[in-house]
């Protein structure tokens, strides 16, 4: 990736942020605002398609904003924004709309497993790949961090931007996806990936003894502990990994691979360094939460700086469809 891209990345205010969210999104995020220019939003709209209750999403949203401030993110270099607080993306998503083939979006592979795991079928979340469209594009946005689970959306995003240029004349930046090892899955506590529908998560700033106790009960298979064990199938050893040094993930593997350690041992570890990694973060994290309008401030101020932004983009794409 060439120096000085603008880059675009939302997190939405749908719970208690785990680690995975941290090695998947906000590590990688924060690690691209030292060369770059960042957006990062707080995806407020997005979560209103499970209609959550009003008390529990603002306070949602102001979780996700104490926790990746904490966690190292720099509003100094980093445009950081509740997605709701830029208006004009919700014009340009109705613009937007008026150009969206149905039938993309009845491709669209997460409206349908969405709809598997019994969530209502309402329009927001049948559209949700335009507004995330909107999202990237009103901040003329270069490259956008993704997984494979948003691999699809970013393709409709670019559809949707060559389809507007091709009618309306060269409008909008046609962004370009970052897929790696910075969005690679991040396993729960039963090896499945880690995420809070399944309730296999692990906090970030979860309580010290319900995360030793978490992390105590994770599921592995029934080797004996005088036999030696595979790492590259323990869900432990892929968590450890993560926060271990290449000279001590060494060592555990050569404890794995030698025989004569019981799981019990290797999660002992895990926790250790996940605990003690985290524990710069939990000492941050209380400064902020002492100081709620300083957060504030910094959402506000981030605000502005994307509207200004937004402002640009609108205007231009207002002009070519024919609005005043």
């Amino acid at each position: 990736m060439s120096p000085r891209q603008r880059i675009l990345s939302g997190i939405q205010p749908s719970g208690t942020l785990h680690i995975g969210n941290y090695f998947a999104m906000m590590k990688p995020a924060i690690e691209l605002q030292a060369d770059n220019e960042c957006f990062y939003f707080i995806a407020d709209l997005h979560a209103l398609t499970q209609t959550p209750k009003p008390e529990a999403l603002r306070e949602r949203i102001a979780q996700v904003a104490v926790d990746f401030l904490a966690c190292g993110l720099d509003p100094d270099r980093t445009v950081f924004f509740r997605q709701s607080d830029v208006t004009q993306v919700t014009e340009l998503t109705w613009i937007l709309n008026c150009i969206t083939p149905v039938g993309l979006l009845e491709r669209c592979h997460s409206y349908k497993d969405k709809l598997a795991k019994g969530l209502d079928a309402n329009h927001g979340l049948f559209s949700y790949p335009v507004l995330m469209a909107a999202d990237i594009l009103i901040y003329d946005s270069n490259v956008v961090p993704v997984g494979q689970d948003q691999k699809q959306h970013l393709e409709v995003t670019r559809d949707l931007a060559l389809r507007f240029n091709n009618q309306y004349g060269q409008t909008l930046t046609v962004p370009e996806p970052l897929i790696g090892e910075a969005v690679a899955v991040v396993p729960g506590t039963d090896g499945q990936k880690m995420s809070k529908s399944y309730g296999n998560t692990i906090e970030i700033f979860g309580a010290e003894k319900e995360m030793r106790r978490k992390i105590m009960r994770m599921v592995t298979d029934s080797t004996p502990v005088e036999a030696p064990k595979n790492p590259d199938s323990c869900n432990v050893f892929a968590l450890y990994k993560l926060f271990a040094s290449a000279a001590e993930t060494q060592a555990l593997r050569k404890l794995y691979t030698d025989g004569g350690m019981g799981y019990g041992t290797a999660k002992q570890m895990l926790f250790e360094k996940y605990w003690a990694y985290f524990e710069p973060f939990r000492r941050r994290r209380a400064e902020l939460l002492a100081n709620p309008d300083y957060v504030e401030r910094i959402l506000q101020d981030g605000g502005r700086r994307a509207r200004h932004v937004a402002d640009e983009t609108l205007r231009r794409v207002r002009t070519r469809v024919g609005l005043a």
